[in-house]
């Protein structure tokens, strides 16, 4: 009874696990993506020069620790961002898709191009993403890669898990848009 009752103590007495905060966006530790359950994997802040772009998390089905585990992680996903600053959705789509180039051949992207296409296009209907304008880009199994900002779905679900995992490349591929930035996404700083 005694070791039951100091076990009871001790686990009170551990400071419960908060939900990450970045930049004072916090995120949640699990999300509901479409009828799949996700956990937060790792969050981290994308910083170009010395300004704050955007906070991002990830969330997978289970906690995966390796880029490839994440990147081919079966089941519901999301990529969550939070902008820091306004941003046109031009320079915003822009960015990713210079970031997918820098991790993918030329026979990769040229396979991904209708899907490339229609994303850029649906990114292109947004606009402005003023400050703490929220993009999610999740992965539901049942349809495809979906878009949704601040909330409102955008254009339809683009098919194929292949871009959902070209997408997950831009920050956790070889050559990330951030070092760091990928380090904390894997759940490791």
């Amino acid at each position: 009874m005694k070791k039951l009752l100091t076990l009871l103590l001790l686990a009170l007495s551990l400071p419960a696990l908060a939900a990450p905060e970045i930049a004072g966006v916090k995120f949640d530790d699990k999300t509901k993506v479409g009828a799949g359950d996700t956990v937060i994997n790792g969050a981290g802040m994308r910083k170009r020069a010395f300004f704050k772009v955007y906070a991002i998390g990830l969330y997978l089905p289970q906690k995966a620790a390796s880029a490839a585990d994440a990147i081919n992680a079966k089941g519901a996903k999301r990529i969550a961002i939070v902008t820091l600053r306004e941003l046109t959705a031009e320079q915003f789509v822009d960015a990713l898709l210079e970031a997918l180039k820098s991790n993918h051949d030329e026979a990769a992207l040229k396979a991904l191009q209708p899907k490339i296409d229609q994303f850029r296009s649906t990114m292109l209907t947004i606009g402005n993403a003023p400050e703490k304008s929220v993009v999610n880009l999740d992965w539901l199994p049942d349809s495809g890669t979906r878009l949704t900002f601040n909330g409102a779905q955008k254009g339809n679900d683009i098919a194929g898990e292949d871009f959902y995992r070209a997408l997950l490349r831009i920050w956790l591929g070889d050559k990330p848009v951030q070092d760091d930035l990928k380090e904390h996404l894997l759940g490791k700083e």
